[in-house]
């Protein structure tokens, strides 16, 4: 009660008639409660210097060191129908197990005997390609029997056209015989006319000079035909040798029309029996998609498509899920403003939730049921809750943590920084300042190495 009124009770009444008062208003103990005071004062300025482990709080949960470790879910790569289920929720199941068996909803692949037909199909396609061989082979032969009776057709062209040259050069011989025989009888005739008009000669020896003149003139005129003749020959003979070339041209190249279509047939067969081959494996592959198989070791969680006959699409989760061999960790958040604190291979302290634990922030060592943690991983980029992903593996140095724990039960971290009086932590909270910018000992050695 404050004391504030002019009339004033202490002054009027007595409190010392009071056993109560008589007991503590004693004068004795006034000396023992100075000295408590006096301890206490002197205790709280101690403990004002002892070390202070600075730190940042933060939430969390459990989570596994590896991707491929956390829970996951089972999707189909085609849209089909739930047929039968062989697990149920909360089974163990290994690599390869079978999960369900799913059935097929397009109409394209309703057929049973699909990949059957298939590999008939690429059976005759590739005796036709087959067939396409043996037929290119067939025109190449054909093709080099023209190119060898070609050959022979122009040897005898040009050995006819070179009988033709030769019998010009005997013709033209002969025409100069001719001449030079007719150039001779013209001189006898004329040697006889004249010794006949002497009287030297008979008109009978005229007559037979004559006859012989004519004769040279006629046998003249038929070597001028000969010649004639035999040059023709050679034209004839240069005709042949054009008329076989442009013949066996045109069949050789009908041939090889022929040979590239049968050719261009072939790889076409071919390139259809590497698409029907395709779809055979294409085919086969699917038939084992029918059979959803577990990916990993582990526990089947929830069957998320659960109704026999009940249809989905390709990438819808069937069932979920969780690895059976996993390394546990802890996925911890950060402010943006203690981000800088933390480095790579720093220790930290955890609680998980449903593990009771005494915990003294600054004091780790005296801290229980706490578990000792490595920062592994720090998030580069900012989360959609505005703070900073931290990943946390177990310390090797410390005792292994809890068997029981499960993957998304919820933890709380304390990071622990650096060592200061209690007096300047008390000083840094009343501030509002952020705890002191450091560098670990690693981090400090190699950047003096550098």
């Amino acid at each position: 009660m404050l004391n504030i009124s002019h009339n004033k009770l202490n002054q009027k009444v007595s409190l010392e008639r009071f056993s109560s008062a008589q007991k503590v208003f004693h004068q004795r103990h006034y000396k023992h409660f100075n000295r408590f005071l006096l301890a206490f004062a002197l205790a709280g300025f101690i403990i004002l210097f002892l070390p202070w482990t600075q730190n940042i709080n933060s939430k969390g949960y459990v989570t596994t060191l590896k991707p491929d470790q956390r829970p996951q879910t089972i999707q189909s790569p085609i849209p089909g129908k739930i047929e039968e289920w062989y697990v149920q929720e909360g089974d163990y199941v290994k690599k390869g197990d079978t999960i369900l068996h799913i059935s097929e909803i397009k109409n394209e692949y309703f057929d049973p005997r699909l990949v059957e037909r298939t590999e008939l199909q690429i059976r005759a396609k590739e005796g036709s390609v087959t067939s396409y061989e043996s037929k290119v082979k067939a025109l190449n032969n054909q093709i080099g029997g023209l190119v060898r009776e070609r050959g022979l057709k122009l040897e005898q062209a040009k050995n006819k056209l070179l009988q033709s040259k030769l019998k010009v050069k005997s013709d033209s011989v002969d025409l100069e015989a001719a001449g030079t025989n007719i150039e001779i009888a013209q001189r006898q005739y004329d040697r006889t006319v004249q010794l006949q008009a002497e009287g030297l000669k008979a008109m009978t020896d005229v007559e037979q000079k004559r006859l012989k003149l004519q004769e040279t003139q006629a046998k003249l005129i038929s070597q001028e035909n000969k010649l004639l003749s035999a040059r023709n020959g050679i034209l004839n003979a240069q005709v042949e040798i054009s008329r076989v070339m442009a013949e066996y041209t045109d069949k050789i190249s009908k041939a090889e029309s022929d040979m590239f279509t049968a050719q261009s047939n072939q790889f076409d067969s071919k390139a259809q029996v590497t698409k029907l081959e395709n779809q055979f494996t294409n085919y086969q592959m699917r038939n084992d998609l029918y059979y959803i198989r577990a990916p990993q070791n582990g526990y089947i969680n929830k069957a998320i498509q659960a109704g026999i006959g009940e249809t989905f699409k390709e990438g819808d989760r069937l069932v979920g899920i969780m690895p059976a061999d996993i390394d546990m960790a802890v996925e911890s958040y950060v402010q943006p403003l203690d981000l800088p604190l933390l480095h790579i291979g720093e220790k930290v302290r955890i609680q998980f939730d449903g593990w009771p634990a005494i915990v003294f922030s600054g004091w780790p060592n005296v801290s229980y049921g706490t578990y000792g943690g490595k920062v592994v991983a720090i998030e580069t980029f900012i989360s959609e809750n505005g703070m900073y992903r931290v990943l946390l593996a177990p310390d090797p140095d410390d005792h292994p943590w809890p068997e029981a724990i499960r993957v998304g039960s919820g933890a709380s971290t304390i990071a622990l920084l650096e060592d200061v009086p209690i007096w300047y932590e008390l000083w840094r909270q009343l501030n509002g300042f952020p705890p002191n910018y450091y560098q670990p000992n690693n981090v400090k050695s190699g950047s003096k190495k550098k």
